[in-house]
């Protein structure tokens, strides 16, 4: 080969080379390149390895496919005049379709911006009709209003919405600390209610308990004072076999009772000093005044059941020793 051939060649060769491989460019997983040709549009490169016609054709830009997420703070005044802050994430992608890689790539400068408007847009459209609680209580009505507006309005883009999320929902401090207080006074008032209500049982039954208490109370002591009442009975009959006036037998019987109840009063641990006529005139006093107290409700209960009789006088006292 003659001299000025390889003179020529190798440059041509080298610079054939140069060009082959500034042509050649790769387009990674989930993405797609825009080409242009002398400004104009020519294709979108998917994944893989491509060649373009270096100096004339050149790569206009690259569009994702991977999910993004965009997070917006909206503030919006509330149906009662309670300014709050919205936390809004909007998750997006672009389809993997030449046509909406296209619109994706020509059609919008910003797609956050313009994101960022619609969400600014609707949910100051539709808190302002909501009380504080509504939103609260709503915000996944909130989140798919955004969405649905948002999928109408960004597809003609080709932009997909993937999901629309209230993260979160912060009103003014002030009305935060208000909301928290009334409901603590209303935790307070249940509670109250509650331990109302649990004392009003309690006295119930204590109530009930009692009423029970003192009516067994009454039934013990009906039936020891006829026990007793008996007992005094079989005592005066007894003497009176023996030849005891009743009298007599009463002042015993009273006396025998003194004695035992002395006796029970010293056999106690906790006795404490009792005033009481010890002496057998003092004895002989209580009888009589027992025996009067007999003898004139005996006459009350003969009054009462012969109204037409005359009243028997009273029978005369002989002195300290008792009834005639």
């Amino acid at each position: 080969m003659p001299t000025w051939m390889l003179v020529i060649g190798i440059p041509l060769a080298i610079f054939a080379m140069i060009v082959i491989f500034s042509g050649l460019f790769t387009v990674q997983q989930q993405t797609h390149k825009i080409v242009e040709r002398l400004g104009k549009f020519l294709c979108v490169a998917g994944p893989g390895l491509h060649f373009k016609i270096p100096m004339i054709d050149l790569i206009a830009g690259v569009v994702t496919h991977r999910i993004r997420e965009l997070e917006i703070k909206v503030e919006s005044k509330t149906k009662d005049d309670v300014f709050v802050d919205l936390l809004i994430a909007v998750q997006y992608f672009v389809e993997e379709k030449e046509e909406a890689v296209s619109l994706a790539h020509y059609k919008l400068t910003s797609p956050q911006q313009q994101i960022s408007s619609y969400v600014f847009d609707t949910v100051r459209a539709l808190v302002p009709d909501m009380p504080i609680d509504q939103v609260f209580s709503e915000k996944e009505k909130i989140a798919a209003a955004v969405k649905d507006r948002l999928e109408h309005t960004m597809r003609q883009f080709g932009y997909e919405i993937l999901q629309s999320l209230v993260n979160d929902i912060q009103p003014d401090h002030k009305v935060k600390v208000a909301m928290n207080e009334v409901n603590a006074s209303a935790r307070l008032k249940e509670a109250a209610r509650n331990e109302a209500e649990a004392k009003k049982i309690r006295t119930i039954a204590e109530a009930e308990a009692e009423a029970r208490a003192k009516e067994l109370q009454g039934v013990g002591i009906a039936r020891q004072r006829l026990a007793i009442a008996n007992g005094l009975k079989e005592s005066v009959e007894a003497c009176s076999e023996a030849g005891i006036s009743a009298e007599e037998a009463t002042r015993m019987v009273l006396l025998t009772q003194h004695y035992d109840t002395v006796t029970a009063i010293g056999s106690h641990g906790r006795a404490t000093v009792l005033m009481m006529p010890y002496g057998p005139n003092g004895m002989s006093s209580v009888s009589d005044q027992i025996m009067q107290s007999l003898m004139v409700s005996n006459e009350m209960q003969t009054d009462h059941s012969s109204p037409s009789q005359q009243q028997t006088p009273p029978r005369p006292h002989r002195g300290g020793d008792g009834l005639a």
